[in-house]
């Protein structure tokens, strides 16, 4: 069971904003970092820096156990059936690129189809958009049921054989609805589609298991799950990751450099150009030691038991609007929402006068904001270092600023 001692671990949570007690509500966009993480990352840099796969001195050694360490701890947490099957990255948008890069350009022709929803983040739009100009393609849209969530019959009336790629998050980043993948990933097999996963709002908080989804892709970052930034994974069945080619060349990946070609290294390291991200790698590994030690199911039904709470007190502000399924089980630990008529940008600014830090905007999701019909909103998102408290603090600052502009208008 969650509690308050988890708290005392995240050191950025202990001050005050504004002369007031902090209360950190913007996880999705990315979360804080446990002290575990922290001394991980320190410890790398004070004893073990080198870089890896390269030198035989004892540093080299260290920092290649550690490194690849981390992945064996990545592939245990997604239960993927092989380390060759996890790539690092920079985050879910580099993942996500490298996918529509290199598998989509060699599958993907005129005419052919590439499925997603209105819920995509930006990271999981723009590079099917760019994708489909490139290659005379035809980006569809899955329609959304009025609550923000899909239905099956909606992907089935979507998906058709002439389908090549079917891309979905997880949990939208806005509505906290919670997709299911593993059901669409039928569909999208049955008409002979690979499955492609947007996990960044979903791994920090559900138990994934991608074999049981059964996707072809699943990225994911480590920031939004207490890990460092600038690191990320992109899992990929290791049938298709064989057939992709590299999208970046030049150290690290490569098995033979001649004059006028070269060969690449096996998985997953032939996607792995450079001198790799090997702190941000150890740091992860960290952190998922961390996310393992409280247990994901745990996680998974405190942030239920907190979006309950959230969403039945803060339904008792009049004029406030909050937007996704109104059952929480069905949704993640995030409650969006707009107060009267008043920009969603004033709103987190009076919030943040009293040490409530939520996100105000499109949430780089400006084709949902669209079908909303509204240009922003505030967004509430908590985690594992959240409490009913917070919650109350953030009624209470909402019902000042309501109070507020009220005189103000």
């Amino acid at each position: 069971m969650i509690s308050k001692e988890i708290k005392s671990y995240f050191p950025i949570l202990n001050q005050e904003i504004n002369g007031n007690p902090l209360v950190y509500l913007d996880s999705a966009a990315t979360s804080q970092k446990p002290v575990q993480v922290i001394e991980a990352l320190e410890n790398y840099y004070k004893f073990d820096n080198s870089n890896v796969h390269r030198g035989v001195h004892t540093l080299g050694n260290r920092a290649t156990e550690k490194y690849e360490g981390a992945r064996e701890k990545v592939q245990k947490f997604i239960n993927a059936s092989s380390t060759e099957e996890i790539v690092f990255l920079r985050g879910t948008t580099t993942a996500i690129n490298l996918v529509a890069q290199s598998y989509g350009r060699a599958n993907v022709n005129e005419g052919d189809e590439i499925v997603i929803t209105y819920m995509e983040h930006h990271s999981n739009i723009i590079p099917w958009q760019q994708l489909a100009k490139e290659r005379g393609a035809i980006l569809k849209y899955i329609e959304l049921e009025e609550d923000g969530t899909i239905s099956l019959e909606q992907v089935q009336a979507a998906v058709t054989e002439r389908t090549k790629i079917v891309s979905m998050v997880y949990v939208s980043n806005v509505l906290g609805t919670m997709n299911p993948v593993k059901e669409v990933a039928r569909i999208a097999h049955d008409n002979g589609a690979v499955m492609v996963v947007d996990g960044a709002q979903a791994a920090p908080h559900l138990k994934i298991d991608v074999q049981q989804l059964d996707c072809d892709f699943f990225a994911f970052s480590g920031h939004k799950m207490v890990g460092p930034t600038g690191i990320g994974v992109l899992y990929g069945k290791k049938a298709l990751l064989n057939e992709m080619e590299p999208v970046e060349f030049g150290g690290e990946m490569i098995d033979f450099v001649g004059l006028y070609d070269s060969t690449w290294k096996e998985l997953p390291w032939k996607f792995e150009g450079g001198t790799p991200i090997i702190a941000g790698a150890v740091g992860l590994g960290a952190a998922i030691d961390f996310l393992n030690e409280i247990g994901l199911n745990e996680i998974e039904k405190h942030e239920h038991k907190m979006a309950a709470y959230a969403m039945e007190k803060m339904s008792g502000i009049e004029g406030l609007e909050i937007y996704g399924p109104k059952d929480p089980t069905k949704r993640a630990g995030i409650v969006t929402f707009n107060l009267n008529d008043v920009h969603p940008h004033d709103v987190a600014t009076v919030l943040d006068m009293s040490g409530i830090a939520v996100r105000a905007g499109h949430h780089c999701a400006q084709p949902l904001m669209k079908w909303l019909k509204v240009t922003a909103t505030a967004r509430a998102s908590f985690y594992v270092y959240n409490d009913e408290s917070d919650i109350d603090r953030l009624v209470e600052g909402l019902r000042s600023a309501k109070e507020y502009f009220n005189d103000v208008f």
